[in-house]
């Protein structure tokens, strides 16, 4: 059953589209004064708009040409979010995810109440940037309260537009912010502007994302972010400065309205950016929310601090993982008849180096995950919803995912028994190796999930066993080379009958 929780607790009566078209900057500096911020020191510069509740697969269909020409001339990468238990498919946790740039686990929003937030730990972005690089000049404009009183976005701005979208409508609103940001960039010489539109939502979960209504609404925000980009163009030092745009999302929406579950359309979000280093036209399928943060720090030519514990990466920078290699044997399903035939998301073929051992697996079984498999979330968290697959959050792209559960939903006989070896990689003159990989594992009765080590091909041996749920998290092995060893693999043992998973991505071996 999909979760009843949505983004606003009330949701107010709002007037027609067409009024955002009609309110412009007039109408807008009638309301108040445009705040005057500190003069900017960096000529690199980052516009982050978000765009609540907007369902990435149907901008094609709307009047998005702003929308449209970003795509052509940066990089644009989809993905999809958690479900619960991590967090509710709804704002407070989509934000949150955004602007700190981990996930829910940590910044600990799962719903809209903001119950167990960390800012403290991890704080918003513009918060992030006051305290590393206080000489910036921040803008925020929000009509979604909470983002300003829960500390979501705001925190850290030189200057704030905080407007009650659920009191007064949405609409008006979205205006009265897209009309001060353009007057701040033409007029004021600002850093970071992280600017957020909510009125997408509210016609989401008043028409759906069906709707000819919600296509009208793509098209009132796309008229927005034209003026903001027009504005960015338009301004005197322009042709000194390096200017990121980035657009995003917090969840997607059901055709019919709503959202909060599991469902593939509510999970649906987007990163889509263009700058100084960002690829034009490319669609990666490593792109996760959590890149927002490393993206604008990287176009701000600020270093990571691992100590900052984000789980995000540059959206531009692309992930060496060797199943991402897989994308172009993806194809669609054989047995699992309810995922969509034009999903193409899962090959049983290693990539180059690598080898499956299935001569201890039984017969029959679901064709896909008949062994280990290689997969997308698209495509494996369409299985089966609501088992935790929405929770393989830190895997990207594709991932190897052994999947005794879903083989076991056809007629089988024998055990579940499949090895994953990683190819043999040079320790010559080495004291220790280390295995680092990402991990989503659910344990249920006998299975079993070793990892095993071999020097020089010889008699692999248990490093580690994995008895307890492992909720997609990174890990680390460790193991002494032996005396004249000159080369080392890694394999992936998952035995069971009828029982979970396991999920491993990113595999990195490196010597000491």
């Amino acid at each position: 059953m999909r979760s009843p929780l949505s983004r606003r607790t009330v949701l107010t009566a709002t007037a027609a589209t067409a009024t955002t078209v009609a309110l412009g900057t007039a109408a807008a500096s009638q309301a108040h004064a445009v705040p005057t911020l500190p003069n900017g020191t960096s000529k690199d510069k980052v516009l982050v708009v978000g765009m609540d509740g907007l369902r990435h697969d149907r901008i094609d269909a709307a009047n998005a040409p702003h929308l449209k020409a970003m795509m052509s001339e940066g990089t644009y990468g989809t993905s999809l979010l958690y479900a619960s238990p991590m967090a509710a498919t709804s704002s407070g946790p989509g934000w949150s995810t955004v602007s700190s740039g981990v996930w829910p686990d940590k910044h600990g929003v799962k719903d809209n109440t903001f119950i167990g937030k960390q800012y403290d730990r991890y704080p918003g972005l513009l918060a992030l940037l006051a305290r590393i690089r206080p000489a910036l000049s921040t803008y925020a404009a929000v009509d979604w309260k909470p983002l300003d009183t829960q500390g979501t976005v705001t925190p850290g701005a030189d200057a704030k537009l905080v407007l009650d979208g659920d009191r007064d409508g949405y609409s008006g609103h979205d205006a009265t912010i897209a009309a001060e940001t353009e007057a701040i960039i033409r007029d004021q010489n600002p850093d970071v502007l992280f600017v957020y539109l909510g009125q997408s939502d509210i016609v989401g979960h008043h028409q759906g994302a069906g709707s000819q209504a919600y296509l009208d609404q793509i098209a009132v925000q796309d008229t927005c972010l034209g003026r903001l980009r027009a504005a960015i163009k338009a301004r005197p030092g322009y042709a000194s400065e390096r200017w990121t745009v980035i657009v995003t999302t917090d969840h997607g929406h059901l055709d019919t309205g709503g959202h909060g579950g599991s469902l593939v359309d509510e999970r649906r979000v987007f990163v889509l950016a263009t700058g100084p280093g960002i690829a034009a036209g490319a669609r990666p399928i490593d792109t996760r929310l959590v890149d927002v943060v490393p993206t604008v720090l990287a176009q701000l030519g600020i270093p990571v601090d691992p100590a900052w514990g984000l789980d995000g990466k540059p959206l531009q920078e692309r992930s060496a993982d060797p199943f991402d290699a897989l994308r172009p044997a993806l194809t669609a399903r054989v047995d699992e008849t309810g995922i969509p035939a034009g999903v193409l998301g899962f090959t049983h073929t290693p990539p180059s180096g690598w080898s499956v051992i299935d001569n201890a697996m039984g017969t029959g079984g679901t064709t896909e995950w008949r062994g280990w498999a290689f997969a997308t979330d698209e495509f494996w968290s369409r299985t089966q919803r609501d088992q935790w697959r929405e929770l393989n959050v830190r895997s990207r792209g594709v991932f190897a995912v052994a999947d005794s559960d879903e083989w076991a939903d056809r007629t089988f006989s024998g055990p579940y028994d499949s090895t994953l070896v990683t190819p043999a990689y040079d320790v010559t003159g080495k004291t220790r190796v280390r295995l680092d990989f990402t991990t989503l594992y659910r344990q249920e009765g006998s299975q079993t999930a070793r990892i095993l080590v071999s020097f020089n091909a010889g008699t692999p041996t248990v490093v580690k066993s994995y008895t307890s749920d492992v909720v997609s998290q990174p890990q680390s092995v460790s193991v002494d080379v032996p005396s004249g060893a000159s080369s080392v693999c890694f394999r992936f043992r998952y035995t069971g009958s009828n029982n979970w998973y396991w999920v491993i991505d990113g595999v990195r071996i490196s010597q000491s």
